[in-house]
């Protein structure tokens, strides 16, 4: 039986891929307005449980952020707590990314999993229910021309993406259902005081450096806006 449920949830678990090509100085922010993107559509204002099947919501608070090195805005969930804890985990992927050289690839994934108690001694089972995969392409760009390009053409894809997402999220694809007093815990992050997220875990990983072939694409970009 506890076979059946893991592997019930493990054919449900949808995997999206999201790709951006940016410079070093993009990669933080085009990561948190992606990420926090998602965080806003897969979070519930805190339950607050009357008694057990009855409950009602808390809402939750944005607030807008422009970006300072893209022509872009992005909207997140106005939480101190959950800020700190993405971008805890976004400046380390920064970090990695720089350390293995000025043109890299690195990829930095949100995973979305619903907890299934075990009998002790054994730990209980995080079972995943959607992950996003975030493949990140840094490139070096020559001047401040070609940096201004970049600046508006990457706000133009984070634009598509964040449309994207949207899209993704509004399919009727599995969640878990929405739980009891007692197991709230098992599909939510009931730790933050603002906000209900659904339990998440942010992991990354570092490659190779870039293949010309999205270097040449980003660059064959920027010099065909420069010739108009």
């Amino acid at each position: 039986m506890r076979l059946s449920y893991k592997n019930d949830l493990a054919m449900n678990c949808r995997s999206e891929l999201l790709e951006v090509t940016v410079e070093a100085r993009q990669v933080e922010e085009s990561i948190l307005a992606l990420l926090h993107t998602i965080l806003l559509h897969r979070s519930t204002g805190k339950f607050h449980y009357k008694k057990e099947g009855t409950y009602s919501i808390g809402t939750v608070g944005t607030v807008d952020i422009d970006c300072d090195y893209i022509d872009f805005t992005f909207v997140k969930i106005s939480s101190e707590e959950l800020d700190r804890v993405i971008k805890k985990a976004v400046v380390e992927f920064k970090d990695a990314l720089n350390i293995s050289g000025s043109d890299g690839i690195g990829q930095i994934s949100l995973e979305f999993y619903q907890k299934k108690k075990s009998r002790w001694p054994f730990s209980d089972e995080c079972i995943p229910w959607e992950v996003w995969n975030i493949k990140v392409n840094v490139v070096n760009l020559a001047n401040e021309q070609e940096r201004q390009i970049c600046r508006e053409k990457v706000g133009e894809k984070l634009c598509e993406k964040v449309i994207n997402v949207v899209e993704v999220i509004n399919r009727h694809d599995y969640v878990p259902k929405m739980p009891t007093q007692s197991e709230v815990d098992n599909v939510f992050d009931t730790s933050l005081r603002e906000v209900q997220p659904y339990l998440h875990k942010i992991t990354y990983q570092i490659t190779d450096s870039l293949g010309t072939s999205v270097s040449t694409t980003m660059r064959r970009l920027i010099k065909d806006t420069l010739a108009l």
